[in-house]
């Protein structure tokens, strides 16, 4: 019997470059579903979410599979919109080879650009598929020339559209010998082969024969160093099938033995009808069956059993008895798992290096409904499983939820989800920016057990000191690890993490190296009868009130300076448009570091404030005719000018001591 053989596939595109409906026909070629559903009518297989039929955009991963020739394709819909780019960046962790949508209409658009520059520095084969070759104003040769300008010149045309721009348009592969396809193929190939770049000087067409061409553009595609381009229409079938046939000639196969232990990468967490998580598995090493115990996190510190196992067959997922290296899977049973975790030994999940933008972006969701507000937190609290990057702040004193975005749209998505999924009617306030605080010295501060004014039966010393930017945090310690139980220790690493969320400015202060100077503790205590008597024995309580003193001390004398976010900002527009640009780019505080020609248009490349890139979005499209593109990225922080921006606090405010102790412990030393 024959090894199965699987192919992990995303399609990815800019908003309605018609990334949805190219999965749809390819389901319906495969004759996994007997008609062609519709973005416009909401019978798309993978748009699943109500909001995702309403908006006609995918917000959510969706993964089904269907068969080509002898390999089993899971095929994964992701996100187009760059407010999502989140959702992508995890996919892209699991796939073996990818299909970047084009439309033939709109061209390359900004995320199309984004995208396939992720694709390429994770080294993930790629295909260009352009689609809708039937509408209106549908272009091959002045496209062609954009792809290579704007997304990469080491692009391979496998054919040429018919009739473009009509109903009956067509799609004609090249024959392989033909010599104008030979020799095209020749000149990009011998850009990374030196034997074909000799051949191709030499002019010997024996070694520049269509098989060898043939093989070789498949090894560099599966190098993601070549990209083969079909053009096709996704509504009308023409080009699916030669799209199809690239597919299993020139995106390699998932690889892995199947014996040996398990490794594997959680990308996708759903909550089923009662509440139980499903974890979706990008198996890479052997084989997890129901009933193993399995070990997963991100150093694989927990266990738990697998009470259940399904894969995708057929475009639907099927319950099997084990999942094994190279496919996708749903696991059940692990209660406490997160999107990011390995299976198995970490070092062998072979998962790439996910790069995600820190958010920079937040709002205060609030319900309309104060009797919601329990089951809101429930609710943001379950989404954040799905996105890990959504980041939730709870503020007990005014009763508010702030969460973390990446833009507009995804407020929305937001808003509406809790609607529709949860029942809970929202609104959300004001979108405001995220910033940080970095030290700017060096800070030491400690509180011994015993004296008058430490409550606690504690003591903690803290010293703080800067990090590179990107660092995180490092907490060392000076003491000796045998000075007081490991339990304690602990504590304090964990209420340093926690209470470095909210600096003296109210920001996180997110790189810096944290060293426990001081310890020390009282020893358990008991009366007779072996009574355990608190108020004469350290507990972990007391190194968690304490510790957040003491840090924001060392904090303060070490100095803060608050950051706010900077995108870098690239913009395509009409070269007789710059004379409009550059003003307004001043007055959004953006500040060009480059402004080149290319062509007709004029590419400016600079930096912009967070809070300024929706407005920038805004006024684009009225200053360049409507034909400016925009990229923009979280790059970096800078100081902010002028005064520092203060975060309300949402802990017992540890800058104030009276008012912290009395939160704490109900009263003040020496206060009464």
């Amino acid at each position: 019997m024959s090894t199965p053989v699987f192919l992990n596939l995303g399609i990815l595109a800019h908003v309605d470059a018609g990334k949805t409906s190219l999965t749809e026909r390819l389901l319906y070629d495969a004759g996994v579903i007997d008609e062609v559903g519709s973005v416009d009518a909401g019978s798309t297989r993978t748009d699943s979410l109500a909001l995702e039929r309403r908006r006609g955009i995918t917000i959510r991963s969706a993964v089904v599979s269907f068969a080509l020739g002898d390999r089993t394709v899971n095929l994964i819909d992701t996100p187009g919109h760059p407010d999502f780019i989140a959702e992508v960046e995890r996919v892209l962790g699991v796939l073996d080879g990818a299909v970047l949508v084009v439309s033939a209409v709109e061209g390359v658009q900004a995320q199309t650009r984004v995208l396939l520059r992720t694709l390429r520095r994770l080294r993930i084969p790629t295909l260009l598929f352009v689609n809708k070759i039937d509408r209106s104003g549908a272009r091959h040769g002045a496209l062609l020339d954009e792809i290579a300008r704007r997304l990469s010149p080491a692009v391979v045309p496998m054919g040429v559209p018919r009739r473009l721009g009509t109903r009956d348009a067509a799609y004609a592969p090249f024959d392989p010998a033909e010599p104008a396809f030979t020799a095209r193929l020749s000149e990009v190939l011998a850009e990374h082969d030196d034997a074909l770049l000799a051949a191709y000087v030499d002019g010997d067409p024996r070694r520049l024969a269509p098989d060898r061409l043939r093989a070789a553009l498949a090894a560099q595609t599966a190098r993601a160093l070549v990209h083969p381009v079909f053009f096709g229409s996704a509504i009308t079938g023409a080009g699916t099938e030669r799209l199809a046939a690239g597919i299993r000639e020139f995106l390699p196969t998932a690889g892995g033995a199947p014996d040996g232990p398990p490794a594997g990468t959680v990308f996708k967490i759903e909550r089923g009808p009662g509440g139980e998580k499903t974890a979706y598995v990008r198996m890479r090493l052997g084989t997890v069956s129901v009933r193993d115990t399995l070990r997963y996190g991100r150093d694989g510190e927990r266990a738990a059993k697998v009470t259940g196992v399904a894969v995708f067959e057929h475009g639907a997922a099927v319950r099997r008895e084990a999942v094994t290296a190279g496919q996708i899977g749903l696991l059940t049973g692990l209660g406490d798992v997160r999107i990011g975790d390995a299976l198995g030994d970490p070092g062998r999940a072979g998962a790439p290096e996910r790069h995600f933008p820190p958010p920079s972006l937040e709002t205060v969701v609030a319900p309309v409904r104060p009797a919601d507000r329990a089951a809101l937190h429930a609710a943001l609290t379950q989404l954040a499983e799905q996105d890990p990057l959504i980041n939730l702040r709870r503020d007990e004193l005014r009763q508010e939820i702030h969460v973390s975005l990446y833009g507009e749209v995804q407020k929305e998505v937001i808003q509406a989800t809790l609607a529709e999924e949860f029942g809970v009617e929202v609104v959300c306030h004001a979108t405001t920016t995220l910033h940080v605080e970095r030290l700017t010295g060096v800070g030491e501060a400690a509180e011994f057990k015993g004296r008058d004014d430490n409550p606690f039966l504690a003591t903690v010393g803290l010293r703080v000191a800067p990090a590179p930017a990107g660092a995180g945090v490092a907490f060392r310690l000076g003491v000796e690890l045998g000075s007081m139980p490991y339990a304690f220790f602990r504590a304090v690493e964990d209420t340093v993490r926690e209470t470095l969320a909210q600096g003296p400015h109210g920001w996180p202060v997110p790189d810096c190296v944290v060293t426990m100077t001081h310890s020390g503790y009282a020893p358990r205590q008991s009366h007779a009868h072996a009574i355990f008597d608190k108020s004469m024995s350290s507990t972990g309580a007391d190194f968690r009130l304490l510790t957040p003193l003491v840090l924001m001390t060392a904090l303060r004398r070490a100095g803060t300076v608050v950051h706010e976010p900077l995108h870098r900002f690239r913009i395509e527009a009409p070269e007789a448009s710059t004379g409009v640009l550059l003003p307004v780019l001043a007055r959004l505080d953006a500040v060009p570091h480059t402004t080149a020609n290319s062509g007709d248009l004029v590419v400016i490349e600079g930096d912009i404030p967070a809070a300024r890139v929706h407005d920038l979005e805004q006024r684009l499209p009225t200053l360049t005719s409507g034909e400016g593109l925009l990229e923009a990225a979280f790059h970096r922080y800078r100081p902010v000018r002028g005064p520092a921006p203060e975060r309300p606090r949402t802990d017992a405010n540890p800058l104030n001591r009276k008012e912290y102790l009395l939160r704490t412990v109900r009263r003040v030393p020496g206060g009464g």
